[in-house]
């Protein structure tokens, strides 16, 4: 346990003392290394190199070690989809937003894109307009990688989660609103077949089960705890947050992540094929996992 305390503050060196240091992005086309260099645009950031479409606004949120406003370079997600998007010739504006204000956004009309998503059902219900889903609103990508989701409890307490949902009818879970979770768990969780607490993001979830409020959170164990780590609480409060939690074991499943593309914009079709184009071309040529692998480390 101590080696997990410590190994969670050592990742802070990924993003603390560096972040707003360099905005630039980098990909490799062709065997050759193409450079973008960003700067500060409103209230996010703007990428552009030789664009050949209209601008795309973009929003996110902090979501470490995925993509965050202070890690360094801003996260692997954050350097590949600038990179995808701005090889497909597109100027990329991106705002970093709470995420209810960011699904608004997208939702809406008033941004075109939102990532990084997990997968919507035809049946999830938007919770901005009434009587749509969330699938009317938005046009999903195709997928690329993301991470296991599960539940957590508190540290050394007993669970009766032993694989199936049902097996939790009656008790009181932490989400964070307007996350997907997985199909199953957020069907039964509209049902009413759960206790539900909504927190604003994954650090005041955290706070939910360790103070008690909640019996189990789900979501990204990794997210969850980068998220702690990565926050501005005292180290003692950060130690203790972590000393908290523990996993329930099995995770639910391994979810992909997708970008959602708002149906409000005109262009959607036309964005959307040129955005599944890059997913394969760079799947096909290694970049999407050289990206991971050198965006989830390095500073530049």
């Amino acid at each position: 346990m101590r080696m997990l305390v410590y190994l969670a503050f050592g990742y802070l060196a990924l993003f603390a003392t560096t972040s707003h240091a360099s905005l630039q992005v980098g990909f490799f086309k062709s065997g050759q290394y193409q450079m973008i260099m960003g700067e500060k645009y409103k209230n996010g950031y703007l990428f552009s190199k030789n664009p050949t479409k209209e601008q795309l606004h973009l929003v996110t949120l902090d979501w470490p070690p995925y993509i965050g406003d202070q890690l360094c370079n801003k996260g692997w997600v954050f350097q590949f989809t600038v990179s995808l998007l701005v090889d497909q010739g597109y100027p990329v504006y991106l705002e970093f937003l709470p995420w209810a204000r960011a699904v608004k956004a997208a939702e809406s009309g008033k941004a075109d894109l939102l990532f990084p998503e997990y997968f919507i059902e035809d049946a999830s219900p938007s919770d901005n307009f009434p009587g749509k889903t969330r699938r009317e609103l938005l046009a999903l990508s195709n997928a690329f990688p993301g991470g296991e989701i599960g539940f957590l409890k508190r540290r050394g307490e007993a669970d009766k989660f032993e694989g199936n949902l049902n097996d939790l009818k009656g008790t009181t879970i932490g989400v964070v609103r307007g996350y997907q979770n997985t199909p199953e768990f957020d069907a039964m969780m509209d049902n009413g077949e759960f206790i539900i607490v909504e927190a604003v993001d994954d650090l005041q979830l955290v706070k939910l089960l360790v103070g008690k409020r909640v019996d189990l959170i789900i979501g990204d164990p990794k997210v969850l705890r980068f998220t702690v780590s990565y926050s501005e609480l005292s180290k003692s409060e950060k130690v203790t947050l972590l000393r908290g939690l523990e996993d329930v074991e099995p995770a639910l499943r391994y979810n992909n992540l997708f970008f959602a593309l708002s149906k409000k914009k005109p262009t959607w079709r036309n964005v959307l094929n040129d955005i599944n184009k890059g997913l394969y071309l760079f799947n096909n040529s290694g970049e999407t996992e050289r990206i991971i692998e050198i965006g989830s480390t390095e500073c530049y």
